[in-house]
């Protein structure tokens, strides 16, 4: 699957293949250093598929009412993300952590929803905390079936949810060992994905840091089953997005995963013109119209996909466990290397 990007990457490049922008990719590529690689390792090894189990068997059950936009489950899984946040004394970005929610108003939906919330916590950089690395999921489901059947959305996003909820526990854990990331880290929960990426719209609109600080977005939807395709090796994840706005955060995450997991990245949905769209249908896509360079992570479609039968029991918790891991990996480099990830001067993926 790598060769066949490395081939296709090649002929979008067309007459921009020129000796002088080969050269400095390979230069781009070859120059990046891991930084801190014993603390990364450490601290991604305190994510674990028991964890993640027992967070997401609570935040997919029936108690949260299938997490449906506004409605009392969707804010009853904003109360346990808030109330998980406070326990860990992980810090909200407003400085006051009793409060963990960005508010949408009913206004915002054009009454096709009820007065929602993100949910936000953070970890402030030590070095340079005015630039914000953006980890994502969102926490809103499809809620109750005309027949009273609970869509309690195991994969799509609670596996994406309760990754946050680790990632954010091992940034805590460094943090407090001496060894917080020199960013700051905010991590978010977004509602109304569901509702056509509208919590992340809201957010982008209305950002608690300013879009111009954020250096990128790492955003996790649905990453805790195996798809048709990868039956006979599931040790793999799609990257959708990577290298549309910078290539140095493509070779950074490709140099993160070949240095400490060898999981196997597939490309396919990153296509231009990828028939599924993809690109555009999870949250960040938000952040990529305003020139933020994204990463998305995403295990494919699968029969249970907006079902009721997406249920935490079929979830490959070890397949989570690595794969969380890779994404708290890929955000330690870039909270902490020297320089702030790098735009294209000429992207040509935006669209």
């Amino acid at each position: 699957m790598k060769t066949f990007f490395i081939l296709f990457a090649f002929t979008l490049v067309g007459t921009c293949a020129t000796a002088k922008y080969t050269t400095k990719i390979k230069n781009l590529k070859e120059n990046i250093e891991l930084v801190d690689s014993t603390l990364a390792l450490k601290y991604a090894n305190t994510i674990s598929a028991k964890e993640l189990s027992k967070h997401l068997y609570k935040f997919s059950s029936d108690e949260f009412l299938g997490r449906e936009v506004g409605e009392i489950g969707q804010k009853k899984a904003a109360q346990f993300l808030k109330s998980y946040y406070q326990t860990e004394q992980i810090e909200s970005p407003y400085g006051n952590n009793a409060n963990y929610y960005q508010t949408i108003p009913e206004s915002f939906f054009y009454g096709k929803a009820k007065k929602t919330e993100n949910v936000l916590a953070y970890i402030k950089g030590s070095e340079k905390p005015e630039e914000v690395i953006i980890i994502s999921a969102h926490l809103d489901h499809l809620g109750i079936s005309e027949k009273g059947e609970i869509f309690n959305g195991a994969d799509d996003d609670g596996s994406g949810t309760v990754a946050i909820m680790e990632i954010a526990q091992a940034f805590n854990q460094a943090k407090k060992d001496g060894n917080g990331p020199k960013r700051s880290v905010l991590f978010i929960h977004f509602t109304a994905e569901e509702l056509n990426k509208q919590g992340s719209e809201y957010y982008t609109k209305y950002p608690v840091f300013a879009l111009k600080n954020t250096v990128t977005n790492l955003n996790i939807d649905m990453i805790g089953r195996v798809d048709d395709a990868h039956l006979n090796n599931k040790n793999y994840i799609y990257l959708i997005g990577s290298d549309r706005l910078s290539k140095e955060l493509h070779y950074t995450s490709e140099k993160v995963n070949n240095s400490y997991f060898n999981i196997n990245i597939d490309y396919r949905y990153n296509v231009v013109g990828e028939k599924n769209h993809y690109y555009k249908r999870s949250d960040h896509y938000n952040f990529a119209k305003h020139d933020i360079p994204v990463i998305f992570y995403f295990n494919g479609v699968h029969d249970d996909y907006h079902e009721i039968t997406d249920t935490p029991d079929k979830i490959d918790y070890n397949v989570l466990e690595t794969r969380t891991k890779l994404i708290f990996a890929t955000a330690w480099q870039i909270a902490n290397q020297e320089h702030r990830i790098r735009k294209d001067e000429d992207n040509e993926f935006l669209k």
